[in-house]
């Protein structure tokens, strides 16, 4: 072997030596070790176009993204990245009595999830929710004789609604959109002015206020908003109708929190709901269920306002400088204690 041959030997060497390196880093991030994952802190946000000027919200008056210099605090098409620091949440309070707000909060608590979550994330929600506004629980469940009394503040009301038990968990989640829809064409979208669903497991540990409220909102996955566009995991199966190309896609949203005005959400769960059908006509499954249409959703019709981790943080992840109010906290997944 010549010289010349040798040293082209050793700089493939060193090259796929360096793509394996990377592959197993990125899989250790992504699925392993706690402390590896804390690497992901360095791969840059991006910056706010937008963050030398003030930003007008209609629910939080002025907004300052230059007070968080070291985080994403505008999306590319204007709407906010809302983070503490940001707004004033005296205006936010302020801004939504006056314009006297009902606002409804949905959560599904089906199977063993109703006894495990559902009373800690609805007692959490009277601490923290939309503390000082008049709220309406709609709680989904298939047994609405076991949801717990929970003691409610001055114009705050929790409607029960019955659902049938689905045969799979997969099949709760995805059949969570077209229920949403039918509520929000009947008496939750008469009482309501804007709407967040959520899901039960997990718990309110901070102020959740009016600064979350936009006419539709989507909320950055906690594991995922590090991540450059092409690792995220959007569905990328194209028999599906959640698919999206590679090239496509903003953030990924977690669809654990998403909101906005009964008009909008009636809109998201109606596409959620038509192309979950359509998928099962076809026979396939999207991977992340009816968070991948969502995402899909989020990417033709982008979100008003964006919220940041800090308002549906996981603790697995560990403490970040750039999380400073945790709003929702996720609970321990027992899965195997949970799912049927």
């Amino acid at each position: 072997m010549s010289e010349k041959d040798t040293e082209n030997w050793a700089w493939k060497r060193i090259f796929w030596l360096l793509i394996l390196l990377t592959l197993g880093t990125l899989g250790l991030l992504l699925y392993g070790l706690p402390v590896v994952r804390q690497l992901e802190v360095f791969m840059p946000m991006g910056t706010c176009p937008l963050a030398r000027m003030p930003l007008s919200d209609n629910f939080t008056g002025l907004l300052r993204p230059w007070a968080r210099p070291e985080v994403l605090t505008c999306t590319s098409w204007g709407a906010p990245i809302i983070w503490d620091g940001i707004f004033d949440p005296a205006v936010a309070q302020q801004q939504a009595r006056q314009k006297n707000l009902t606002i409804g909060l949905t959560v599904f608590a089906v199977g063993r999830y109703l006894e495990k979550y559902l009373a800690r994330f609805l007692e959490t929600a009277e601490q923290h929710f939309m503390v000082g506004l008049r709220v309406v629980y709609y709680v989904f469940t298939e047994r609405p004789s076991a949801v717990p009394r929970v003691a409610l503040g001055q114009g705050r009301q929790l409607r029960v609604e019955r659902v049938d038990r689905e045969r799979r968990w997969q099949d709760v989640s995805m059949e969570r959109m077209r229920r949403l829809h039918v509520a929000l064409s009947g008496r939750l979208g008469r009482e309501a002015n804007f709407v967040f669903c959520m899901d039960v497991d997990q718990h309110f540990s901070g102020a959740f206020g009016p600064e979350a409220l936009a006419e539709s909102v989507a909320q950055l996955h906690a594991w995922h908003y590090h991540w450059p566009q092409r690792l995220l995991p959007f569905e990328r199966d194209a028999r599906s109708a959640a698919a999206l190309p590679f090239d496509q896609g903003d953030f990924y949203y977690h669809a654990a929190v998403f909101g906005g005005s009964v008009a909008a959400l009636r809109r998201l769960t109606a596409h959620c709901a038509q192309a979950i059908r359509q998928d099962r006509a076809r026979g396939v499954e999207a991977r992340w269920h009816d968070e991948s249409h969502l995402n899909k959703f989020f990417w033709l019709q982008k979100p008003a306002k964006v919220l940041s981790p800090e308002f549906c943080w996981s603790s697995e992840i560990g403490m970040r400088a750039e999380i400073h109010r945790p709003r929702l906290l996720w609970a321990t997944k027992e899965y195997a204690l949970v799912r049927y």
